[in-house]
C-alpha cells in the first residue's frame, strides 16, 4: 500500500494535491494522511476520500508548535511504515513591512513555513527511506527574490529552498527523492488569511505579477512533475523573468516591484500618519 501525506490538505493547494493524486491512483491501494488544523474542513475531505476506497488517517495540529509537530510526527511515524510520498504544503504568509512586523509574527511564519517541513522530513525519513520515497516542498519565487511586505515569507522560503537543496543531496544514497516546487501566485487562502503585522489579519488588497493560477491547475503539475522524477519546478509566467532580472539587473528589478508592490509601502505609510495622530492626540 502506498503512502501519501498532505499538510493544508483542508483547502487550496493541499485538498486539490490530494483530489490529483486520487485521481491518479484511482483503485490502486493508497493510505492518505492529511494534516491541518482545521478539524471539520479535513473531516469532510477524508469522507471523500473514503467514499472512493482510500483509506485515511487525519491528524489535526497547528504547524507553528513544536510540541504539536513533534506529536503530529510521533502519529505519523506509527500511522506509516513507509512513506511513498510527503507534500509539505501548508503555509502562512504576512502583508506587513518588515519594521512594522512583531517578532511573533516572524516567528510564526517561519515555523510554519519552514521548521515543520524540516522537522517532518527528518522525523519520517526511516519511512521514506523505507518506500524509496519523494519529499515535495511547495516554496515560493519569493525565495528566489525580494517582494515588498513579506520580508518574514521571503526569508522562510529562501531557508525552505537551502536547506532541502542540500537534503537531497544527503539522503540521494538513500533512494529518498526531493521535488522542489516554486509556484508564483496562486488563488488559495494563504493570500486571504495573510498576517496583519500585529498578527491580526491583513486588510488591504493582496498585489499580484503575472496570472494567478487555480489550485487545480498547479496540482496537475505537481504530480505530473513527481512522476516525471523532476528535482524543481519553476512557474512560466512573469515571476520567473523577474528572478532572472534580479540577478541580472537587480537595481531595475527593485525598481519594478516597488511599482508593483507600493501599495504595501502606502499601507506603511498611513499606518505610521495614524500612530502619529493618535501620539499627538495624547
Amino acid at each position: 500500500m502506498k503512502g501519501f501525506i498532505i499538510t493544508g490538505a483542508a483547502s487550496g493547494l493541499g485538498w486539490a494535491t490530494v483530489q490529483e493524486l486520487a485521481k491518479r491512483f484511482d483503485g490502486q491501494a493508497v493510505h492518505f494522511g492529511l494534516v491541518d488544523f482545521d478539524r471539520e474542513g479535513l473531516a469532510k475531505n477524508a469522507a471523500v476520500l473514503r467514499q472512493d476506497g482510500f483509506e485515511v488517517s487525519e491528524f489535526v495540529a497547528d504547524l507553528s508548535s513544536e510540541a504539536e509537530v513533534a506529536e503530529l510526527v510521533a502519529g505519523l511515524q506509527e500511522a506509516f511504515p513507509s512513506v511513498d510520498l510527503l507534500v509539505n504544503n501548508a503555509g502562512i504568509t504576512h502583508r506587513s513591512v518588515s519594521t512594522q512586523t512583531s517578532n511573533a509574527v516572524i516567528r510564526r511564519v517561519m515555523a510554519v513555513d519552514y521548521h515543520a517541513p524540516v522537522e517532518l522530513a527528518q522525523g519520517l525519513h526511516a519511512a521514506l527511506a523505507a518506500a524509496g520515497g519523494t519529499v515535495i516542498n511547495i516554496s515560493s519565487m519569493a525565495g528566489w527574490m525580494p517582494v515588498l511586505g513579506r520580508a518574514g515569507y521571503c526569508a522562510a522560503k529562501s531557508a525552505l529552498h537551502q536547506y532541502f537543496e542540500t537534503f537531497r543531496e544527503e539522503v540521494r544514497e538513500d533512494g529518498i527523492k526531493v521535488l522542489m516546487v516554486y509556484p508564483s501566485f496562486v488563488r488559495t487562502n494563504i493570500e486571504a488569511n495573510a498576517l496583519s503585522g500585529d498578527g491580526g489579519r491583513a486588510k488591504h488588497k493582496q498585489s499580484t505579477l503575472g496570472k494567478v493560477q487555480t489550485p487545480q491547475w498547479m496540482a496537475n503539475r505537481i504530480i505530473s512533475a513527481w512522476l516525471a522524477g523532476k528535482e524543481r519546478l519553476f512557474p512560466t509566467d512573469k515571476t520567473l523573468l523577474g528572478a532572472w532580472l534580479y540577478r541580472l539587473w537587480p537595481k531595475l528589478f527593485m525598481k519594478q516591484m516597488v511599482r508593483n508592490f507600493q501599495v504595501e509601502l502606502d499601507v506603511a505609510r498611513a499606518n505610521r500618519e495614524a500612530l502619529g495622530s493618535e501620539a499627538s492626540k495624547g
